[in-house]
């Protein structure tokens, strides 16, 4: 759907003829496949759709033949919690179990194992004619958890967050989840019933949950997890010690086991059982929450909103330990949360989700925090949205949809949303809060108050917004440049390619492209009339931790009679390949296909030395701001500008300061053209004290510093000579002036 997100696609990893094969000896192991880079999420040893979520791929169990439906209506077709058994409303413990007559009991076995079933096995119903699962734990969720607005509604997106928590259980690369949500998605119930659902099957184990208080923990655990618990039927639930209603320990004595025909017999000594010897408590919120103790599961709710001296980022490399013996994942952590503002506990809640992104991993198979990351859009999971199956209402229909109450909705989310978002533009701030609240893309989550940036946020964040919505015109195209045949220091050509290094918006017309002056055996641009490039280069290819810096190009045109947009961000490369030589090639390509000349910083000479060795000194622009004779002898020989001197990083920040008042959001014109959101989002949360962290800011700055270089041309030093007016000076002393000699 146009401007919609998916949240998951099915893939086809697997051969049919191995998949069938498979299946039928049941040999598909729970756990992650490394031959087909999947994780088994089923225990039948069977599966079917396979899904990847935000790039975690998951194999689904193979649905049965036959699963539960409530009607052969397929628009009646839906999730509905399964009513109470009467008989056991009164049935408390497992002692008042044994107090029935076996006839009785006899009669509800079989109720109380398929209930132990789908909680471990999952549950699988027809949801509008579709075949659905849902993990175990989202069935306690759905059927045995009692939340603020009684029994909780189906979710699709909740649904898919559940399967999601799933493959990250399994997985024994990994350490949970860090889920990025917007308000009222549920996180903290869903997040309260798993550490009751688990707790009440593990045996000497301990849960603790955090928050970005002491007394929000607290809440938490008094007000969902306790009353959770309480409502779980005599057959999940241990024995608990101490009072009902606990205040901040949860601690439970009887196993829960599964009351099969044997273990459930008449005649069975409860009072004998071994105890269960499980907690469940909460920690007040600090760097060192839970240190040097051992989990099972860790809660972390509201971890985007830690705010000092209290850092999120340090409490998980402490609490990190607690859920690991030695090399060997003992314990899951489920971190879920908006984000506050960057200043506020955001800026360390995002660096943690990006370093949970299941793409980028080590040797060792894990990402750098050792959690999964998942941001689930607003529109998906958004109270008062949702129809009667689940899914949510994304645009206003002339149909009547039914939410799950049997009430109408009327509007869509995407349109109740972008009036909000309407109504705020004029107050920034606040609309950026919005944002933050109810984002529907990561961007939208980690907006900044404006009042933290050193450039004009509001006109950057009107900018990034008039991109969203331009999203999916043609006005960027992804693709890498080469020599025609592949031979060098001929033509470049441009081919599309959506993993591609460059984002373009404009590329000259015919012949103007390649258009290379060659004098004297040096090649000169051909086009500097036109534009400029700017360029934060890297010299090193490989770094200790595998990461590194990212090398960063950018093409700004200027204000020319020829047939080109003015004042344009026409070209962002924001990458770094294998090999610094790899860069190099990629920045020489783009300079001759533009015939452009380029500005680098020359702290790190690599890039230049490389352009001067090819032929292309030419290219490779003088610093502006001093004359040919006060170049050092290396600026002389390859070009560039330097990056040390205060004067210079204050410049640089100028030029981007006073394109983006002139280019950039709302203009007299209508809206800016520059297109590149991630230059933007650098630009946003750009600092100059610590310039190395930001390529896209530096290379851009430089760019425009290149196409007004006029600004900073030096003025010529002038020799100021004494200046003889030949005037006489007199001595009017006694009765005759004298001239005085001079």
């Amino acid at each position: 759907m146009k401007g919609i997100r998916e949240l998951c696609k099915v893939i086809e990893p697997v051969k049919l003829n191995k998949l069938h094969r498979f299946n039928k000896s049941k040999s598909w192991e729970q756990g992650y496949n490394k031959e087909h880079d999947f994780i088994v999420v089923g225990k039948s040893g069977q599966i079917g759709e396979v899904l990847e979520i935000q790039g975690l791929r998951i194999a689904l169990p193979l649905a049965p033949k036959t699963i539960h439906c409530n009607s052969k209506v397929q628009l009646k077709q839906k999730w509905e919690k399964f009513e109470d058994n009467p008989y056991f409303s009164k049935i408390k413990t497992v002692f008042d179990w044994q107090t029935h007559p076996a006839d009785f009991k006899e009669r509800h076995y079989s109720y109380i194992d398929e209930e132990f079933k789908r909680r471990d096995e999952g549950f699988w119903f027809t949801n509008k004619g579709v075949k659905t699962w849902i993990t175990g734990s989202y069935y306690m969720y759905l059927q045995w958890s009692k939340i603020d607005v009684g029994a909780p509604d189906f979710r699709e997106a909740n649904r898919l967050f559940f399967i999601f928590w799933e493959a990250c259980k399994v997985d024994k690369r990994c350490y949970g989840m860090c889920y990025l949500k917007n308000r009222r998605s549920g996180f903290s119930f869903m997040s309260s019933a798993e550490t009751v659902n688990l707790a009440t099957l593990a045996g000497d184990s301990r849960f603790g949950i955090l928050s970005k208080t002491g007394n929000d923990a607290k809440k938490m655990f008094t007000d969902k997890v306790v009353p959770i618990s309480l409502n779980y039927p005599f057959f999940f639930k241990p024995i608990q010690d101490g009072m009902d209603r606990p205040k901040s320990e949860l601690a439970y004595r009887v196993p829960a086991k599964k009351f099969t025909r044997r273990k459930m017999r008449e005649k069975e000594e409860l009072d004998d059982v071994e105890g269960l010897d499980t907690t469940i408590d909460w920690k007040n919120t600090g760097d060192n929450s839970y240190d040097g103790e051992k989990l099972a599961l860790l809660v972390h709710d509201e971890s985007g909103k830690w705010e000092k001296p209290d850092n999120i980022r340090n409490n998980w490399r402490v609490t990190k330990t607690c859920l690991r013996l030695g090399s060997r994942i003992i314990g899951k952590c489920m971190m879920g949360s908006t984000s506050n503002s960057l200043a506020k506990g955001g800026q360390n809640f995002k660096d943690l989700y990006y370093d949970s992104d299941v793409t980028k991993r080590n040797r060792n198979g894990q990402t750098k925090s050792g959690l999964y990351s998942l941001f689930i859009p607003m529109e998906w999971n958004y109270e008062g949205f949702i129809d009667e199956y689940g899914h949510p209402v994304f645009h206003s229909s002339e149909e009547t949809v039914l939410d799950p109450h049997g009430s109408e909705i009327e509007d869509g989310v995407v349109d109740y949303w972008e009036n909000e978002v309407h109504g705020l533009k004029d107050d920034q701030d606040t609309l950026n809060e919005f944002y933050r609240q109810f984002p529907r893309t990561e961007d939208h989550a980690f907006r900044d108050e404006t009042k933290n940036s050193l450039f004009n946020l509001t006109k950057i964040y009107e900018q990034i917004d008039y991109n969203e919505g331009q999203r999916n015109t043609a006005v960027l195209t992804t693709g890498n440049f080469q020599w025609e045949n592949g031979v060098k220091d001929t033509r470049v050509i441009f081919t599309p390619d959506p993993k591609g290094r460059f984002k373009i918006s404009w590329v000259p017309n015919a012949p103007a492209q390649n258009n290379v002056i060659t004098k004297n055996g040096v090649k000169f641009p051909g086009n500097e009339h036109m534009g400029a490039f700017g360029c934060d280069s890297y010299d090193i290819s490989g770094t200790v931790d595998g990461r590194g810096s990212k090398g960063a190009l950018h093409g700004l045109t200027k204000f020319s009679m020829e047939d080109a947009p003015a004042n344009t961000f026409f070209l962002e490369y924001v990458a770094r390949p294998p090999t610094a030589e790899m860069f190099f090639e990629d920045v020489l390509m783009a300079l001759v296909f533009y015939g452009m000349p380029i500005l680098a910083e020359n702290n790190k000479p690599r890039l230049l030395y490389y352009i001067r060795r090819r032929g292309y000194r030419g290219f490779s622009m003088n610093r502006p701001d001093k004359i040919w004779n006060k170049l050092s002898v290396t600026e002389k020989e390859v070009g560039g500008m330097p990056n040390s001197s205060e004067d210079i990083k204050q410049a640089h920040a100028a030029a981007i300061e006073m394109y983006i008042n002139d280019h950039v959001g709302q203009t007299e014109e209508g809206f800016g053209t520059m297109y590149f959101n991630e230059t933007l989002n650098d630009w946003a949360k750009f600092d100059i004290n610590k310039r190395t962290k930001f390529d896209a800011a530096i290379s851009s700055g430089l760019a425009i510093m290149a196409c007004n270089r006029q600004l900073y041309r030096p003025n010529p030093e002038t020799k100021k000579e004494p200046v003889n007016l030949m005037i006489s000076k007199y001595n009017n002393s006694g009765a005759s002036s004298r001239i005085i000699k001079q």
